[in-house]
């Protein structure tokens, strides 16, 4: 078996299938997360180009729309006011109204505040609501200027029908927001002109608040009406109410209950009641301080009384008893018994003291006459009262029956005065009304458009744009099934890697150019990667004296004809090497290699009509002898699968010690399974970036099923350069220093090579 560039063996790829660190059918199905950020970085100036064209036309056509400017009405809409708090407030602290604020928001929002606002501004006079310069469709017009339809009558407008039509429109653009935990909502208009949105909103908040004071007035013009209905009938009432009293009166022989008979007998009991409860107040104090006098005697001190110290005349004799000790006692410690101003002192203090107790004897003697005098006079208004209640008993009952129809007239002149009152209150608040909101911040004319925001819709496009972008480069690697690393061959081929080839530069693309690239530049990277494919023969099936190696493809213009001329030049260095054209449909070996395309070759050397010597071509500045495919037969597939073919094959693999065969395509005709049957080792040549991966493992599986034995994989035009931009050192095929020639896609300086002429400084240097 071969082993690859690395000198692996081809055998232990399938033997250890299981312990492989890549599962070659999930990397087939799915993307790890670096294949994803290869594929991203691989096309990222495309991304990035398609992300500012998308943000270029997002702004051509942002910039191109016209302004939309929003001015807001902030109003404060007074709280409903319950008579009876729930004792969810008082402990929560929060309204209940939550339901009233959202109900006002709603009316707000209502069609008949909006109809009214729209009336009220005119709207439909403004170009941007006029419904009438919309009545007529450009396509109408071009119709009827074409005769293709009849003119349309243009139509009657009227206000209702202009606010009508404006409505649906000016709903849309008109914006209620409650603010939250608040008793605030912001009334929000847009439009294209920064004046109007202002007077919309302006005139949207006054409206809603004149429309309440409107439908509230109705109401009580409504209540007034109905109280004035029942008002009629109350009256009747309370008349005939009022006339049974009357005539109840006079049939009683009452003239006035209140006037008269309260005035004699009733009057006077009030009159002694009231005169006994002030008798009998004034009895008890007296009686409350004649019996402290009583608890004290005849001989003992009352000036501690609460009477006597009250009294006036008392106070003002201690007052005077008072400064007389206190003149004493200053008189005492300044002159002697026997100075008249101590005698006089002394005689000052005693008439004060004398007269301080004529004053307390006086107060006494007067309380106990108060008391003596209290207790008469009780007993006198006590006779009396019982005296007028005798009297009053008999009225008393006459007025029983009259109170009854009192309490009737009284109350219905109470429901009457009532709904007088209500009726009254009705009218003074039909014309006086509290507003169920005020105006707190009016709009005022904005100067800032609030659409479309150009920046932020211009950055969305250009990020949109970048996503788009990125979606449709993993798109198109998801869709993209050829081979384009080394990595692949192995992953999806399931087939050792023989060499990996350069991509040539344009001048080199051709046969005649790159044919002989091995001679001609034996120091470029692709003579390199030749040398790799030959060593890669040379170690595989080391015992096996001669080599038969077949060269084919999945699809023509793969490369394979010129790896197998340079492949074949690289052995015919070492080694006796024949290359065989057996591709007898389109044979190109002669054609490359600039040999006579008319020489006999193959098909005469199987047919038995030329020689061998006769078949054979020499390369110039090569040892390397050209097997032709000679004149083309008939049917060349039956060529192939004679015994005279494999006699050929078996002869010439006695002379040569390598012998190269260029076949045709596994896809296009079953020639390469036939030969592959009689070679050593089958290379499969596969183009980098452009070979599906499906159709070069189905021609490989046709090749095993043929008895073919898999040298290797030869990817080829592999752009190396492009691979160390995308796959950086995980790649590896950029750290090995191929020189400049490999990153250029040409054959220049191999690897390890110096230029000549080149100083030893200079080599530093580099």
């Amino acid at each position: 078996m071969p082993l690859t560039a690395a000198n692996t063996p081809a055998e232990p790829a399938h033997k250890h299938k299981n312990i492989s660190l890549h599962d070659p059918e999930d990397q087939a199905n799915q993307l790890d997360l670096l294949e994803y950020w290869r594929s991203i970085t691989k096309r990222k100036w495309a991304i990035l180009g398609f992300g500012f064209l998308v943000a270029l036309l997002a702004g051509v056509v942002v910039f191109a729309l016209t302004p939309v400017y929003r001015a807001t009405t902030t109003v404060l809409i007074e709280a409903n006011k319950n008579k009876v708090v729930s004792i969810e407030d008082v402990y929560s602290g929060l309204s209940q109204n939550r339901e009233y604020f959202q109900t006002q928001v709603e009316i707000i929002k209502s069609r008949e505040v909006s109809i009214r606002a729209i009336e009220s501004v005119k709207l439909w006079d403004y170009p941007e609501f006029d419904p009438r310069l919309k009545e007529k469709g450009k396509l109408q017009e071009l119709q009827e200027k074409l005769g293709i339809s009849e003119a349309v009558e243009p139509k009657e407008w009227t206000n209702a029908a202009l606010a009508d039509a404006v409505y649906g429109k000016f709903s849309k653009q008109l914006n209620i927001e409650p603010v939250r935990l608040s008793q605030l909502a912001k009334i929000s208009f847009e439009s294209t002109s920064p004046a109007l949105s202002a007077l919309v909103a302006n005139t949207v908040a006054n409206t809603y608040i004149e429309n309440d004071l409107d439908a509230r007035y109705k109401m009580t013009k409504q209540a007034s009406g109905w109280l004035q209905e029942r008002l009629s009938s109350l009256k009747s009432k309370l008349d005939d109410s009022e006339r049974g009293l009357q005539n109840y009166r006079e049939k009683a022989g009452i003239v006035d209950v209140k006037g008269s008979s309260q005035s004699g007998a009733g009057k006077q009991i009030e009159e002694v009641t009231q005169r006994l409860v002030e008798t009998r107040l004034r009895r008890a104090e007296a009686e409350n301080a004649y019996n402290q006098i009583k608890s004290v005697g005849k001989n003992g001190d009352f000036s501690s009384l609460p009477a006597v110290v009250r009294n006036s005349n008392v106070s003002d004799a201690l007052k005077s008893q008072a400064d007389a000790e206190r003149n004493m006692s200053e008189v005492s410690q300044r002159y002697g018994f026997e100075h008249p101003k101590y005698v006089a002192a002394e005689a000052q203090l005693k008439s004060a003291r004398e007269n301080v107790k004529r004053q307390v004897d006086a107060v006494v003697g007067s309380v106990t006459r108060e008391y003596e005098v209290a207790v008469g006079t009780e007993r006198a208004l006590e006779g009396t009262l019982n005296s007028a209640r005798g009297s009053i008993q008999n009225l008393n009952r006459k007025e029983f029956e009259l109170g009854v129809l009192e309490r009737e007239a009284d109350s219905n002149r109470q429901i009457y005065d009532m709904f007088m009152k209500r009726a009254k209150e009705t009218n003074v608040s039909g014309d006086l009304q509290s507003a169920v909101a005020r105006v707190v911040d009016a709009a005022v004319v904005p100067t800032k458009a609030v659409k479309p925001q150009k920046p932020q819709i211009i950055g969305i496009a250009f990020v949109l744009g970048l996503f788009i972008g990125v979606l449709v480069s993993l798109l198109l690697d998801r869709l993209d099934n050829t081979i384009k690393t080394t990595d692949d061959v192995e992953a999806k081929l399931k087939a050792p890697l023989l060499t990996t080839l350069p991509l040539l530069d344009k001048g080199d693309t051709d046969r005649a150019s790159s044919a002989r690239l091995f001679i001609d530049n034996p120091k470029s990277i692709y003579s390199e990667a030749v040398r790799t494919a030959r060593t890669g023969v040379l170690l595989s099936a080391i015992d096996v004296p001669n080599r038969i190696l077949l060269v084919t493809s999945s699809l023509p213009g793969e490369g394979k004809t010129t790896f197998s001329i340079n492949l074949a030049l690289a052995h015919a260095q070492t080694k006796r090497t024949l290359l065989i054209d057996a591709d007898m449909r389109r044979p190109a070996v002669t054609k490359g290699l600039d040999l006579a395309p008319s020489a006999k070759g193959l098909s005469n050397l199987v047919a038995g009509t030329a020689e061998l010597d006769d078949c054979l071509q020499a390369v110039e500045g090569s040892s390397l002898s050209v097997l032709g495919s000679g004149p083309i037969p008939p049917n060349p597939l039956e060529l192939m699968l004679s015994q005279k073919f494999k006699s050929t094959l078996d002869h010439l693999a006695t002379i040569f010690d390598v012998i190269v065969i260029d076949s045709p395509p596994v896809e296009l005709v079953s020639d390469a399974l036939v030969i592959s049957a009689h070679a050593t080792g089958v290379i499969y040549v596969v183009k980098a970036a452009d070979t599906p991966y499906p159709l070069a493992r189905k021609g490989l599986q046709r090749i095993r099923r043929a008895d073919g034995d898999i040298m290797g994989v030869v990817l080829n035009r592999f752009d190396f350069a492009k691979a160390e931009r995308y796959y950086g050192e995980y790649s590896g095929y950029g750290k090995y220093g191929y020189g400049k020639g490999a990153y250029a896609g040409g054959y220049g300086e191999v690897y390890g090579s110096e230029p000549e002429g080149q100083t030893k400084a200079q080599k530093k240097k580099a």
